[in-house]
């Protein structure tokens, strides 16, 4: 029973570490720039490989034209910009965390100096 516990995790580990390598190897943890890169070629080759796959699998593609499949739809979506600003939100916060902290405690004191009283 440990042996089968133990595995399962040594599984799932792998299949994360696989994952985590795939989206490096594709631009995808990189720059803002190497994210949108890796939609277009995601975008680019879904398609094709959608039409293998049913071919393979003996699926008919039913549209007006035989062979034709759905387009894509277009994205109006910038993930640098996204991600940027995500990045100052969180820098913001971080950066303002201690002053506020300050602030609150200040408060905090008066309000049970005020209750004491």
């Amino acid at each position: 029973l440990a042996a089968f516990r133990s595995s399962r995790f040594v599984i799932k580990g792998s299949l994360a570490g696989a994952a985590v390598y795939v989206a490096y190897d594709q631009g995808l943890l990189g720059s803002g720039a190497q994210g949108a890169e890796a939609l277009r070629k995601a975008q680019a080759a879904l398609p094709p490989a959608i039409h293998e796959w049913t071919s393979y699998v003996g699926w008919e593609v039913r549209t007006a034209h035989a062979n034709a499949l759905p387009s894509t739809p277009k994205f109006d979506f910038s993930p640098s910009d996204s991600w940027n600003k995500g990045v100052q939100t969180v820098m913001s916060a971080l950066s303002a965390a201690p002053s506020r902290a300050c602030e609150y405690t200040a408060e905090g004191w008066k309000y049970l100096t005020d209750l004491l009283k």
